[in-house]
């Protein structure tokens, strides 16, 4: 997993004050999909009337969540692994 977060940390930016993520990481969002391939997108929702949280996940079970703004400009919020899609028992 560390491999591929090395292409964004080159363009990271430092957080505002010490948080358990180090860096935000921020770059147009057709750049981050680009480089986010072989993830695909498996969840999202409004954050706000211009902000879509999504959360990418590999088969390997590594997952980013993502915020993209209306203005064309994504971030990564968190990464990690082990994901596992939670199926709901029927209604």
């Amino acid at each position: 997993m560390w491999r591929r977060l090395i292409p964004f940390l080159v363009l990271a930016t430092p957080a505002a004050g010490q948080s358990p993520i180090a860096e935000v990481i921020c770059v147009p969002r057709a750049e981050l999909v680009q480089r986010l391939s072989g993830a695909k997108l498996t969840g999202s929702g409004l954050r706000d009337a211009e902000t879509v949280m999504e959360v990418w996940t590999r088969a390997s079970g590594d997952w980013t969540l993502v915020q993209s703004h209306a203005n064309g400009t994504a971030c990564i919020l968190a990464m990690g692994e082990a994901w596992e899609a939670v199926i709901p028992p029927p209604a």
